[in-house]
């Protein structure tokens, strides 16, 4: 008997890849460059990665813009983990870090990065963490990946790929650090307690963000 052949992008766990690696890098150069036009060159700019998925790709635009503009761009991470509407719904989670640039966030145009919009949930989170830390001159939000199925009125102003889904579907991103590979993945859902379950590992998401 012949094993079963997969398409091209595809695993025998269902999922299959709707992003790679040079299509991913793309997408965050893309991302930087608008970054940079829409601040008017990002003088006051912050990049604020929202824990996990988003850290990373908030140290990749700082790094982006950097080789664009030859000077340093401000980064950092913020944890939502306490700022959540679902922590009595959901397990337990770990307290992260919230490492604000030595610039601060007040007067600033602080760019909330996440590596995937769903509900808005998470991106509200994070608004209510920013303003316990100060008082930005604008915010805006970057993210790899908006699947749609909005609960709250939220937009992203940068995104890399917008990926219709079904609500049957979960979405998982890995990225180089710490998984060794870029892609998105799209597989069936999994079903788990509470509205909005946590990230499947340090980096990947498989979220309802």
């Amino acid at each position: 008997m012949h094993a079963r052949k997969h398409a091209d992008g595809e695993r025998p766990d269902q999922t299959r890849a709707v992003l790679e690696g040079p299509e991913i890098g793309r997408a965050l150069t893309r991302i930087a460059h608008e970054i940079l036009e829409r601040t008017k060159g990002g003088d006051d700019l912050t990049l604020l990665g929202i824990r996990t998925g988003g850290v990373p790709l908030a140290r990749r635009l700082a790094e982006r813009i950097e080789r664009v503009e030859n000077r340093s761009v401000p980064w950092g991470a913020l944890d939502i983990t306490m700022y959540r509407d679902d922590l009595r719904m959901a397990p337990a989670r770990a307290l992260g870090r919230t490492e604000i640039p030595a610039e601060g966030v007040d007067g600033r145009v602080v760019v909330l990065v996440d590596d995937v919009l769903f509900s808005g949930r998470t991106v509200r989170a994070a608004l209510d963490a920013l303003n316990d830390l100060g008082r930005p001159r604008a915010v805006q939000l970057a993210v790899l990946v908006d699947r749609g199925h909005r609960e709250l009125p939220i937009r992203a102003d940068y995104v890399g790929k917008n990926l219709p889904t079904s609500l049957r579907e979960s979405v998982t991103v890995l990225q180089e650090e710490p998984h060794g590979r870029d892609a998105v993945l799209i597989g069936p859902a999994k079903p788990r307690p509470g509205a909005e379950p946590a990230a499947t590992g340090p980096t990947a998401s498989e979220v309802d963000r």
